[in-house]
C-alpha cells in the first residue's frame, strides 16, 4: 500500500469567462503570463518547492492546451514513478455520466484517486492564482493545531471584505464563525480558497454531501464540518497574492512584474517558478530596435520599440512598431508602422502594418461593459487584424477580421468584432 502524508488536489476546471475572448478556447489556469509561464505553473511549483510531490490536476472546459502543457510533469519534476502529477478529466461511470458541478463535487468524483495514496492530508488547490506558498508551513500549522480542516486566509481591507467569503476567528486562529460574501463583513480575513483538510474528515464531508447539487468547498462543505463540530482554523498568509480573474488584474498583475522592485520576483533562486519551454532558439533584439523596462520571451525578433510591455516567447515585432504598456503573447506578430497603447493580444495573432490601436476617449463596451473595461483593448487568439485600421479603448476582437469590419477604417471605442470560427 503506497502511503503519502499530504496529496493536493488542484482545481483547473475553471472557464473564467470573466477574461473574456482571452478564454474562449482555452481553460483560465492555462492563459500565458509573465511573457513565459502559464497560470497553473504557480500552484505547481508552489508544491514542488513545498516537497508536494502527487498532485491530481482536475480539468474539465477546454482541457487540450492544459494537458499537453502540464504532459507527464517533467518540467515541475512531477515525473515520478509513484505519485507525481496526474490529469483527473471528468469521466463516464457506469451509472452515470456527470460533469464536475462544483468545486467539491469534483473532488468528490476522484474519492479513487485520493484513496491510491490513503493520505493523511489532503491539500485543495485552485489553479488561477499567481502566488508563492509554503504549503509545509500551513501544514506544520494545521498539526500543532490538531485541526481538521485550515483554511488559508489573506488580511484585505474592510472596504473590500464582502467581495470574498470571510472567516470570524477567536483570537488563536480557530473559526467560530463564516461569511460568504458579506453585506457588512465582521471581520476582514478573506478565504484564498485554499484548503488542508485531515483525510477523515474530507471524506465524511464529501460522503454526507455526495447528492448535493453543485457541491462547493464555500457553500456546502465548510459549513457542515461546522455544524458537525470539526475543528476549522484560519492560518493567515501575508504574501503577495493575486487572483487575475478580470482583464484588469490580468493585465495589472503583469504590469507589476516590470517594476523596478517587482512585488512579485519571478527571479528568486530558492522559489523558482517551473514552466514547460517549447521555444528553443534566443531573442534577437536589432540594433535600432528600443526595449525599456519589459520582459521579453525567448526566440521573440524585436526591430520596433517596446516600452514597459511584457512580450511572450517567439513574438515578431516589425520595425516602425511601437508597443506600450501592453502584453503580447507568444507566437503573435506586430506588422510595421504599427502603434499599440494598453492592449492584451493573445497567443498566435496577426497585427498588420500602420495599425493604431488604444486611441481615443473611452466608452463603455457595447457587448459586455463589466468586462471590457479598464481601457483596454483585447485581442482573442488565432485573430487577425488588417492592415491600416483603427482601434479605440474598452473594445474586444476575436476570429478573422477584415478591412470590411471597420467601417471608415475604424473600430470605435467600446466596439467589438466577434467573427465566428471559420467565417
Amino acid at each position: 500500500m503506497i502511503k503519502k502524508e499530504m496529496i493536493a488536489m488542484l482545481l483547473a476546471g475553471g472557464q473564467g469567462s470573466r477574461l473574456g475572448v482571452l478564454t474562449e478556447k482555452v481553460a483560465k489556469p492555462a492563459v500565458a503570463f509573465g511573457g513565459k509561464y502559464r497560470i497553473i505553473d504557480f500552484p505547481l511549483s508552489n508544491c514542488i518547492n513545498s516537497g508536494i510531490d502527487t498532485v491530481g490536476v482536475l480539468t474539465q472546459y477546454q482541457p487540450l492546451r492544459l494537458n499537453t502543457h502540464i504532459g507527464i510533469g517533467i518540467p515541475w519534476d512531477l515525473d515520478r514513478n509513484v505519485g507525481g502529477v496526474t490529469v483527473l478529466p471528468p469521466y463516464e461511470k457506469s451509472t452515470s455520466s456527470e460533469w464536475y458541478s462544483g468545486t467539491a463535487n469534483a473532488i468528490y468524483q476522484n474519492m479513487a484517486y485520493m484513496e491510491t495514496y490513503n493520505p493523511d492530508y489532503v491539500l485543495i488547490l485552485s489553479g488561477d492564482h499567481i502566488y508563492k506558498m509554503d504549503y509545509e508551513v500551513m501544514l506544520d500549522y494545521h498539526k500543532a493545531n490538531h485541526a481538521d480542516v485550515t483554511i488559508a486566509c489573506m488580511p484585505v481591507p474592510i472596504e473590500e471584505a464582502s467581495r470574498f467569503g470571510v472567516m470570524i476567528t477567536d483570537g488563536n486562529g480557530k473559526i467560530t464563525d463564516f461569511e460568504e460574501k458579506p453585506e457588512h463583513p465582521r471581520s476582514n480575513l478573506a478565504s484564498m480558497g485554499i484548503y488542508i483538510f485531515s483525510w477523515p474528515a474530507l471524506k465524511e464531508s464529501l460522503n454526507a454531501l455526495k447528492d448535493q447539487p453543485g457541491c462547493d468547498f464555500g457553500k456546502h462543505i465548510l459549513p457542515y464540518c461546522k455544524d458537525n463540530n470539526k475543528r476549522l482554523f484560519a492560518y493567515e498568509f501575508n504574501g503577495y497574492w493575486k487572483d487575475v480573474g478580470t482583464l484588469g488584474s490580468y493585465w495589472e498583475a503583469n504590469m507589476e512584474l516590470i517594476d523596478i522592485i517587482p512585488e512579485f520576483n519571478l527571479y528568486e533562486e530558492f522559489w523558482k517558478i517551473y514552466t514547460k519551454g517549447d521555444v528553443i532558439r534566443p531573442q534577437y533584439i536589432s540594433a535600432e530596435a528600443t526595449v525599456e523596462r519589459s520582459l521579453v520571451g525567448e526566440g521573440a525578433e524585436i526591430y520596433g520599440e517596446i516600452h514597459n510591455s511584457v512580450i511572450g516567447a517567439d513574438v515578431r515585432i516589425e520595425k516602425g512598431a511601437v508597443i506600450r504598456d501592453s502584453i503580447i503573447m507568444r507566437h503573435s506578430h506586430i506588422g510595421a508602422g504599427t502603434t499599440i497603447d494598453k492592449a492584451i493580444i493573445a497567443e498566435n495573432v496577426e497585427v498588420g502594418n500602420n495599425v493604431v490601436m488604444g486611441v481615443g476617449e473611452e466608452a463603455p463596451n457595447v457587448l459586455k461593459p463589466k468586462i471590457y473595461s479598464f481601457g483596454l483593448v483585447t485581442v482573442g487568439e488565432n485573430a487577425v487584424i488588417p492592415d491600416n485600421v483603427k482601434i479605440g479603448k474598452n473594445v474586444c476582437i476575436s476570429g478573422v477580421t477584415t478591412a470590411e469590419d471597420y467601417p471608415n477604417g475604424e473600430l470605435p471605442s467600446g466596439g467589438a468584432i466577434v467573427e465566428k470560427d471559420g467565417e
